[in-house]
């Protein structure tokens, strides 16, 4: 007898069905008892037709169980679905029947049960570990009935040059095997331990409950002592058969992935993604093994059947495309389409013009002098070379490449050859910290990592992936012990004596060119996926927007623009500075790099600008003299306050002053000027245009961009697709433009929720518009507070508050349960307190005037020594991380640090 008060599991669906089994382990005529769990009955009974069927197979050492948050999706008449649950036999409560069964034998028997109880398709499968390389085998099996295929952490292949992951290897070691997986219950609670959160304990109990005395763990060891670890084991074939059989498998596929998986990390899922290239792909960061009980995976799994209509026969054609990256180098690609130029289309052009000694870009060192520069001659041929060099030794069309190389030459000519090539870079800024890059770069799974000496240190201390070249040539030793294969040095010579042997590519404007990593302020950096036509509408964007052309001369202290300027047409210098961190940068080493090149145009974050002020007083007669020349100034990353822009215009009186609104996913979004934003902050004050105040003003749209939002609802959240622009109505901000990314990376359901109003990027921040048409910053939606009868959005009460000559910054943020939270305000103050807690009644009482001058009632003041801000632009408050030692102060919690 069964028992059935497994929590979570509706008694009605636990039914148990005799089979005849085929197997060539069982005798003929064998029959075979299983345990399902499996709601069509309940359906049924309902009256109501299931739209098809989800096969749900386990692996080891868990049970039917696992599917049970499928099982009650399912049931639900909104959508529903019969699941069939199995216990695999030796598994479960399914029968032991003492026989040793391999991967071809779980498959066959699979298709008994199937065939047992009728199943037709449509047929959705369902699999987890090694229930997933089973499931699988039984769909290429019955590709009449197989409508689509769902995966959670498993794998199909191992490669023949690296080992089985130690966890396998422990648990089938000859010492360890049996007393783990059987005669103890070792091999369950380790694995019934994996899940972030902990499983509670009535479900761990509802895990063990099959497994209970070593004679029901036979089928747990067995599982074990199958796994293929090389071509001599028995099961070898059968798996290898299942994962070359997957390259034909056109129907729709999801692929949900927890990374923290002692077993099956991301080396796995990337090898899925090359036999399933069309399949629709997300990792949920934090989750493991058991991604199932880590995450909700019902509601991905309902809505991608509803995306599919539930029963379609063929896989997405823009999924496959987007996956591959692009063509090879001798294949036929369509022509670009007319006008289209890319990203390094000036450069052969200025390498020919007359100038041939001008530079191009330039690199400066400590002392004030150009440590390194290439004249446009040169880059070009430094670019072609490398790229031949590159194609060499494996870098192709597609390929994943990883650049953790700092902005200057290097960066230059190792960006341009890899996407001359046709290959994806993957660029992670270093500001993540160590812990944010490994992450980014995991979840990236580059072919190929071109790194300094530091890069490379970290990437084989920390397992990063990808074969690795080394920028500079490195001594023998030195390459041995970080695993580097060759240099760009190397490959550049390699490239330059084969002239006539150059890869000649012609590019996809729709295929993939980059991997580009958001701040991680919001939480994990996504990665972002541009293709080429997208990075040449940026360049486009930022020409015409800010009449950028060929000559220009730029000081890009700002990472992403440092990539630009070759593009652009523009001579390039990097500063003396640390671009991780652009507070390093300072007034001397930025008049130095005007002074090199005479520069006209600079590019800064605000973290960079307010160090420039701080240090003004070193500069020089002559650097004063090269800063009165700068043209241009754009400041991105984060809001720039008008203060600070008017010491910078007494520093650079000549140059036009703009900070653009814009994010990783699109630059630019929109932009303004010193003037315009004082005409702003005017019409604010003055009350003379509608809408203007409660925020930042970020201005107009960029050339080409659209911009509008969708309205905020009471809860705090911008539901539906009703899309306004009209003046004083706050909603979350949506942007279209041809510069927008194709999609996040391995993120589907973030790319849906990003798309979820068609034509429109969802930004995730709120604002909204004034009588002028200009758009004003509000926050992040994330941040919205949800206070009784109001919501409240943070940044113009945070912008009053920070009027007070004692606050240097403050952050809003909500304690308490949604619709019901108090606005609590955070300051750092100036100068710094000594201590994080509730702040003096006096300056309690100026911020909450403050606020309140601003329309918002703040219940508690606390001060801080100083604002958590994230590391890349020393700018963006985490008001998450200040909610929750928010609530614990005022809980009457120890304050610590927030």
């Amino acid at each position: 007898m069964v028992v059935t008060n497994w929590p979570g599991v509706d008694p009605e669906w636990s039914r148990m069905i005799d089979v005849t089994s085929t197997s060539a382990v069982e005798a003929p005529s064998t029959v075979r008892r299983w345990h399902l769990l499996d709601n069509g009955s309940q359906l049924s009974r309902r009256g109501v037709a299931p739209v098809g069927t989800l096969l749900c197979v386990h692996g080891n050492p868990t049970w039917s169980y696992l599917w049970r948050t499928l099982l009650a999706a399912g049931s639900d008449a909104a959508h529903p679905w019969r699941v069939v649950a199995v216990d695999q036999l030796d598994m479960g409560y399914s029968e032991r029947g003492g026989r040793f069964r391999r991967l071809a034998d779980r498959i066959n028997d699979l298709g008994d049960l199937t065939d047992a109880l009728g199943l037709e398709g449509p047929v959705v499968t369902v699999g987890h570990d090694w229930g997933g390389v089973i499931s699988l085998g039984w769909a290429l099996a019955h590709p009449r009935h197989v409508t689509g295929v769902v995966l959670t952490n498993t794998a199909v292949h191992q490669p023949s040059d690296s080992a089985v992951p130690p966890a396998l290897r422990l648990a089938l070691h000859p010492v360890v095997h049996r007393w783990g997986t059987t005669t103890s219950d070792a091999f369950l609670r380790v694995t019934h331990s994996l899940p972030n959160p902990p499983l509670s304990a009535d479900i761990r109990k509802a895990y063990m409950a099959p497994y209970r005395g070593a004679r029901r763990r036979d089928g747990v060891g067995n599982f074990v002592a199958d796994i293929p670890a090389d071509a001599s084991h028995p099961s070898f074939p059968t798996l290898n058969r299942v994962a070359e059989g997957l390259r034909g498998l056109k129907v729709p596929a999801l692929m949900l992935w927890g990374p923290r998986d002692p077993i099956f990390s991301d080396r796995y899922l990337k090898d899925l993604i090359s036999r399933l290239p069309h399949a629709d792909v997300h990792r949920f960061e934090g989750a493991g093994h058991l991604v199932a009980e880590d995450r909700d995976i019902a509601t991905p799994v309902f809505q991608w059947l509803a995306g599919h209509g539930g029963v379609s026969g063929s896989a997405s054609p823009t999924a496959g495309a987007a996956a591959s990256g692009g063509q090879g180098l001798n294949d036929a690609a369509e022509p670009p389409p007319a006008g289209f130029r890319p990203l390094w289309d000036l450069l052969g052009e200025l390498a020919a013009g007359p100038v041939k000694g001008d530079i191009a870009v330039a690199e400066m060192a400590p002392d004030g002098t150009v440590s390194r520069s290439l004249s446009w001659q040169q880059l070009d041929r430094n670019i072609l070379d490398l790229t031949a060099g590159l194609w060499e030794a494996g870098v192709g069309s597609g390929s994943r490449v990883s650049l953790m190389v700092p902005p200057g030459v290097d960066l230059t000519v190792a960006l341009y050859a890899c996407l001359r090539l046709g290959a994806v870079v993957v660029v992670a800024d270093a500001g993540l910290g160590t812990r944010g890059l490994s992450r980014a770069l995991k979840g990236a799974t580059p072919d190929f990592l071109i790194g300094i000496d530091k890069a490379l240190a970290a990437a084989s201390v920390l397992g990063w992936p990808g074969r690795r070249i080394s920028v500079r040539d490195l001594p023998a030793a030195r390459r041995r012990i970080l695993g580097v294969e060759t240099s760009l040095a190397a490959l550049a010579g390699r490239g330059a004596g084969r002239p006539s042997e150059r890869p000649a590519h012609t590019v996809d404007p729709a295929a993939l060119a980059a991997v580009l990593f958001t701040s991680g302020s919001t939480g994990p950096a996504k990665g972002v996926l541009y293709t080429h036509r997208q990075l040449a509408a940026m360049r486009d964007t930022l020409a015409e927007t800010f009449g950028i052309r060929s000559g220009a001369r730029l000081v890009a202290g700002f990472a992403p623009f440092a990539l630009l300027g070759p593009a652009l047409g523009a001579v390039s210098v990097t500063p003396a500075m640390d671009v991780t961190a652009p507070r390093t940068l300072t007034a001397r080493a930025l008049a130095d790099a005007a002074m090199a090149i005479d520069a006209t145009v600079v590019f800064a974050s605000p973290a960079a600008l307010r160090n420039v002020l701080a240090t003004q007083d070193a500069v020089s007669r002559a650097g004063q003299k090269a800063l009165e020349g700068i043209e241009l100034l754009l400041s991105a990353g984060a809001p720039v306050p008008e203060p600070l822009l008017a010491q910078v215009q007494r520093l650079l009186p000549n140059a036009s002053l703009h900070t653009p609104y814009g994010m990783t996913e699109a630059l630019p979004v929109t932009d303004i000027s010193l003037e315009q934003i004082q005409a702003a902050d005017a019409d604010s004050a003055a009350g003379t245009v509608a809408g203007a105040g409660n925020g930042v003003c970020v201005g107009k749209p960029v050339h080409g961009a659209r911009v509008a939002v969708v309205p905020l609802a009471a809860d705090g959240t911008a539901p539906g697709a009703h899309v306004v622009t009209e003046a004083g109505v706050t909603g979350e901000i949506l942007v279209r433009a041809a510069h927008v990314k194709e999609s996040y990376d391995r993120l589907w359901l973030t790319q849906r929720e990003s798309i979820s109003v068609p034509g429109w990027h969802r930004t995730g921040d709120v604002g909204h518009f004034d009588a002028d048409g200009r758009l004003w910053v509000e926050g992040r939606l994330t941040h919205v507070v949800t206070a009784p009868g109001a919501v409240v959005t943070p940044v113009g009460a945070e912008q009053a508050i920070e009027r007070l000559d004692c606050v240097r910054l403050a952050a809003i943020t909500g304690v308490g349960p949604a619709g019901t939270q108090a606005v609590v305000a955070v300051v750092e103050t100036v100068p710094p307190s000594r201590k994080a807690g509730l702040a003096a009644p006096q300056l309690a009482g100026r911020v909450r005037r403050a606020a309140l001058d601003a329309g918002v009632n703040v219940s508690a003041v606390l001060a801080v020594p100083a604002q958590p801000t994230d590391i890349r632009h020393n700018a963006k408050i985490d008001r998450t991380r200040l909610s929750r030692w928010a609530s614990r102060v005022l809980a009457g919690g120890r304050p610590g640090e927030p």
